[in-house]
């Protein structure tokens, strides 16, 4: 019953993210990929909590309506990472990416998620907001996870689900998978929602 609300849309994950379409597969939602660069960059002066919808928009609106199937739902996502009101990007580099864990080390930081569901009649824009706790790390733990991972594609320089997110993080408060990219209990009822309220227009 659940599978066949999906029938109607070519479901589309515009994005190269194995950590969201990994999500987006385990939550049963069949789906190809389809993916466009998109120039992430955004005015500084807008408030740190609009970011990622932003971002998530932008890829959305990134598309011309004929580069996509007929009755596409397309997805796009943004993930930051915000301490002390300001955004930490995805790492330029080595020494970019230590300085970063540095920052978060021992501190409370947001994850902040930006989802957009687009289809050929509208767009529907939502965030989803976590907050991450990280004990103290030494300079040691943090250039072995560095040097062993190499997080330079993702926010902040890091990726929960590996080793740093097993020995540094020791709370999450709001959804755990939006630390990794996608908040699926939200994207589960939101693409819900959209599924139905276009099937009666």
């Amino acid at each position: 019953m659940v599978s066949t609300q999906f029938e109607k849309y070519n479901i589309i994950l515009a994005s190269k993210s194995p950590r969201r379409q990994q999500l987006l597969a385990g939550m049963n939602i069949p789906f190809t990929t389809l993916i466009k660069d998109v120039d992430e960059s955004f005015d500084k002066s807008m408030p740190v909590g609009e970011v990622a919808g932003y971002l998530s928009l932008k890829k959305a609106m990134a598309f011309k309506t004929e580069e996509l199937s007929t009755d596409f739902l397309l997805i796009t996502a943004d993930t930051i990472v915000v301490i002390d009101n300001e955004v930490l990007n995805k790492p330029i580099d080595r020494d970019d990416a230590i300085a970063m864990l540095i920052r978060l080390s021992g501190h409370n930081h947001k994850v902040i998620t930006g989802v957009s569901l687009r289809d050929a009649k509208e767009i529907v824009t939502f965030t989803e907001e976590s907050e991450v706790h990280f004990v103290s790390l030494t300079t040691a733990e943090i250039e072995y996870y560095v040097d062993e991972y190499k997080p330079y594609d993702k926010a902040g320089s890091y990726g929960i689900q590996e080793w740093i997110g097993y020995v540094a993080i020791e709370s999450v408060r709001g959804s755990f998978f939006n630390v990794m990219g996608l908040p699926t209990h939200r994207l589960y009822r939101e693409i819900m929602n959209f599924v139905e309220r276009n099937s009666v227009l």
